[in-house]
């Protein structure tokens, strides 16, 4: 599990929903969570918060143009990158904090992936879950 500690900045709720904004190292990530303030009380504005997601849930993107509707794009350089026959395990720099993707072998070599890259890592908004810090 990947986990970045980071600041909530913004709150945007309906009934069972919110869309919550976190500053972590320069960057904003958004999370969508079924939880409001009425119900989650660290889900204020100032609050210490950990962005927490799955490394299977992270796309790699390079040479990307164009427009995206993800939210979370994380300029990142590739560290290691370990194939296996059928995945491949990337650890990845986001600002000095390690984070962990997991792709298809067939990607990896598709994109032409190796150590030094720089590339983007793609994590859904729905994807991104919060744990108070």
């Amino acid at each position: 599990m990947n986990k970045i500690k980071g600041v909530i900045t913004a709150v945007e709720s309906s009934p069972n929903i919110s869309l919550v904004d976190i500053e972590a190292y320069g960057k904003r990530f958004s999370s969508l969570i079924i939880d409001t303030p009425a119900n989650a009380a660290y889900l204020t504005p100032g609050k210490e918060v950990y962005v927490l997601f799955k490394e299977s849930e992270v796309s790699i993107a390079k040479g990307r143009t164009g427009l995206i509707s993800m939210n979370n794009v994380l300029e990142v350089t590739v560290s290691k990158l370990s194939k296996g026959d059928v995945l491949a395990r990337l650890e990845l720099d986001f600002a000095g904090v390690p984070v962990v993707s997991v792709i298809t072998t067939r990607s990896a070599e598709r994109l032409g992936l190796q150590a030094g890259d720089k590339v983007e890592a793609l994590v859904k908004s729905n994807e991104i879950t919060l744990m108070e810090a």
